[in-house]
């Protein structure tokens, strides 16, 4: 109990320190540079953001596949199946780095608009960028390969001392008068660091002598197979993410975005937060679902929902008594009046998504991951055509009370889970059966 205890903390404090970096640093970057060289640096974080995400969405795949191994005492299959992940992380991160590289020119041209001179600078940031896609591509397989092993201290202290002398650095150049050039070199810099460090972690715990990328037959077949649903699921969420302040844009225009905008990041932590003080679950689920039975099972997963519970419920009680002051403070009497009347839809539909998260790494655990892509994939298309027709019939009302039946729609999860963990003898995804070494395919031995 004492190290899901620690893990915990350390999620929560691994989710914590970035944002908690900017809201320090934004402002000295902001008011040195001033407002288009921020503007500029908020583009490529989330260039940087967005290329990580695709680039490591395979990383829960590696968590599941480890962690089952360790159960099984696999260790030289464990070798193999983290070498085979930083492969695919390599490859696919290689090709956004290509895509960003060759789109830079293009996308520098109109974010700097008439300045010649910002668009050279934005054409160099944007590429130094796409290094640090590249890192933290690699920082991925390190730090998933740790936290299959349910090690989260030294990961998240490497992440966290990252982000500090990344955004301390940030501030400490844009005191020095140095531009977003200098800035994002600095950032590639460190995040390099920090993907070595990941990686020579990694490799202490697995007890092998090199991590250097190898395609081994069986396990990049097991992790393909497992992650492809974990990777789409991840690209679809980063796509749907967007679409509805784009169809509220569309609709309404620039100004009714400010107020959503903010209520939507302002709960955004409600599942964010449990997300990341719960990953624990995921790798413990993991190692130990081949051996426990359903009646143990099925305990631990009450326990961890009863957590799941508790942490949303504390979160959502306090951002619903402070919400509208901190939307005051940081916005302005305008824009908190109109976020009034849809922050608590918006507060509603974030807290039912956070209580999916027991839930989905559950299923996640078992092996499911196609199960848990098709119902995540499919429920936020569906709510799409909801959120489509609220908007046109009520307006931005309408657009916050689908967030609540989008944050019902994340609840879906539970049903296969219940349905699996109701039966007598506890089923569980194919892909799971694959870690007994006993029961590897043909061409999979080591």
């Amino acid at each position: 109990m004492r190290t899901h205890l620690t893990n915990a903390v350390y999620g929560a404090i691994d989710y914590a320190s970035y944002p908690l970096g900017m809201l320090l640093v934004a402002p000295v970057v902001l008011h040195r540079l001033g407002a288009s060289e921020y503007g500029l640096w908020m583009i490529v974080t989330a260039v940087i953001s967005v290329g990580s995400i695709v680039a490591g969405g395979f990383s829960d795949a590696n968590i599941q596949r480890v962690a089952s191994l360790r159960a099984s005492g696999a260790r030289e299959l464990m070798a193999h199946a983290v070498r085979g992940m930083l492969g695919i992380n390599l490859a696919i991160g290689a090709a956004v780095v290509a895509v960003v590289w060759i789109l830079a020119p293009y996308a520098a041209i109109h974010i700097a608009s008439a300045d010649g001179k910002q668009a050279d600078e934005c054409l160099v940031a944007l590429r130094v960028a796409s290094t640090v896609i590249l890192a933290r591509s690699v920082e991925a397989a390190g730090v998933s390969t740790q936290r299959a092993f349910e090690q989260y201290s030294g990961a998240v202290r490497i992440s966290v001392a990252m982000r500090v002398f990344t955004l301390g650095s940030a501030a400490v150049l844009a005191l020095a008068g140095y531009g977003m050039v200098g800035i994002m070199v600095a950032t590639s810099i460190f995040y390099c660091a920090g993907a070595c460090l990941q990686l020579h972690n990694a490799r202490q715990l697995l007890g092998c002598v090199s991590l250097w990328p190898r395609f081994h037959a069986g396990e990049t077949r097991n992790l393909l197979r497992l992650g492809f649903f974990a990777w789409l699921e991840a690209v679809g969420g980063l796509i749907f993410a967007q679409f509805d302040r784009i169809f509220l844009g569309v609709a309404l225009g620039s100004v009714a975005v400010a107020p959503y905008a903010l209520c939507v990041q302002f709960t955004q932590p409600l599942y964010a937060l449990t997300a990341s003080a719960l990953s624990f679950l995921f790798p413990y689920l993991s190692r130990q679902a081949a051996t426990l039975s359903g009646d143990a099972l099925r305990r631990v997963l009450l326990k961890a929902f009863l957590c799941d519970l508790a942490i949303v419920g504390c979160c959502a009680v306090l951002l619903g008594a402070a919400g509208d002051r901190l939307i005051r403070l940081w916005a302005g009497a305008e824009v908190a009046q109109t976020a009034s009347s849809i922050f608590p839809s918006i507060l509603m539909g974030s807290a039912l998504a956070g209580l999916s998260v027991t839930g989905t790494y559950a299923m996640q655990a078992l092996g499911l991951f196609r199960t848990v892509a098709g119902l995540s994939l499919g429920g936020r298309a569906a709510m799409l055509l909801v959120m489509v027709d609220l908007l046109h019939r009520m307006g931005l009302e309408g657009l916050a009370i689908a967030r609540v039946g989008y944050g019902a729609v994340a609840l879906l999860v539970y049903v296969p889970l219940l349905r699996h963990l109701g039966t007598k003898r506890l089923v569980r995804g194919p892909e799971l059966l694959s870690a007994i070494p006993g029961q590897l395919e043909e061409g999979s031995e080591p």
